[in-house]
């Protein structure tokens, strides 16, 4: 019955995350792979929750590219995550096929963790990092209506962080911290767990320092759905990018914060309509372009893809899209 009523795109990433503990199905340690070089502690009682659509966006994005150009075929959107599955049942693991065709060009797709963690450490924070160990939020189970496996893997998520001595989580990823934050406590018992956005704890200890842009840019803020929506976090990267010499920040007049117009992404709802999600990116950069930015920033992995995507779309050059870790960890260094 369940098959029947969960579109294969959902099943197929439902059936990775509680079988490989990620979306994409492919090995954790490649995930992981973006924090080598930081020396971060691999046990602590405060982690870096690093969450799958940053570490795995590279290969997210070749999924997309292939959803998007079987959609506009008379076959239907569909088609490449009943494929993906039909892989599987095979024995073969198509996103590794893609990971390591990939892997040699995605250090520019994790930077957002990098810059985080810099920042974070600059703030005086010296979070572990359980890489591998890391176990998946489920948050796409539950918003799937697969209420019960999201129990179940939210449990045994919950478990791996205590057995791991975690008392405190930074969550970088919007959709993976309202999970943990929010949505754990309603199917665990005595949810012991802090669990606070990267972006709460910069907004708190950013007027401490003075921070500077390297040249001066007009930055337009594009409000990530689970941020303003769920998480009630809109006056904060505001706060952020108003404390930096050099960024100008301007919005469009009506569709910002809680009004802000989603980009299509999230949910899973990329996978199911590739083609409308590609749709409403093009709107939602359609809108954010009459500000005249020279950047768009935003802080969840699923927007930035969108946002590209709706940038190459409508053919716009000399736009860059950042994360606002980045931007930050920028402004920190000069």
């Amino acid at each position: 019955m369940e098959g029947d009523l969960v579109p294969p795109g959902l099943t197929y990433l439902a059936d990775n995350i509680i079988t490989r503990q990620n979306i994409l199905g492919v090995a954790k340690e490649q995930g992981a792979r973006w924090a080598q070089k930081l020396n971060l502690p691999p046990q602590a009682e405060t982690i870096f929750f690093a969450g799958c659509g940053y570490q795995f966006s590279p290969q997210l994005e070749k999924l997309m590219s292939l959803a998007r150009g079987v959609d506009k075929s008379v076959i239907g959107s569909e088609l490449p995550m009943r494929f993906a599955r039909f892989q599987k049942k095979l024995g073969l693991n198509l996103p590794g096929i893609y990971s390591n065709a990939l892997s040699r060009g995605a250090t520019a797709e994790v930077k957002p963790l990098e810059a985080a963690v810099k920042v974070l450490r600059k703030l005086g924070i010296q979070p572990a990092y359980l890489a591998k160990n890391e176990p998946c939020c489920g948050a796409t189970l539950y918003h799937a209506g697969l209420q019960s496996k999201f129990a179940e893997n939210a449990r045994q998520a919950y478990k791996t962080l205590k057995d791991s001595g975690v008392r405190r989580v930074i969550g970088v990823v919007p959709y993976c911290t309202h999970a943990l934050q929010k949505l754990f406590p309603l199917f665990i018992k005595d949810y012991d767990l802090e669990v606070r956005h990267f972006l709460e704890i910069v907004a708190e200890k950013i007027s401490l320092y003075k921070l500077r842009y390297p040249r001066r840019v007009r930055v337009t803020y594009h409000d990530p759905c689970q941020l303003v929506r769920f998480m009630n976090l809109i006056e904060e990267p505001r706060r952020i990018l108003r404390s930096i010499e050099g960024v100008t920040l301007v919005e469009p007049e009506w569709t910002r914060g809680e009004w802000a117009t989603c980009c299509g992404g999230g949910g899973g709802f990329e996978t199911v309509f590739p083609e409308l999600s590609q749709v409403l990116a093009v709107n939602r950069v359609t809108e954010l372009m009459e500000t005249k930015p020279d950047i768009i920033v935003t802080h969840c992995p699923g927007c930035i893809m969108q946002l590209k995507d709706g940038l190459h779309q409508m053919k716009v050059e000399g736009v860059e899209v950042l994360d606002l870790s980045e931007v930050v960890a920028t402004a920190m260094e000069q």
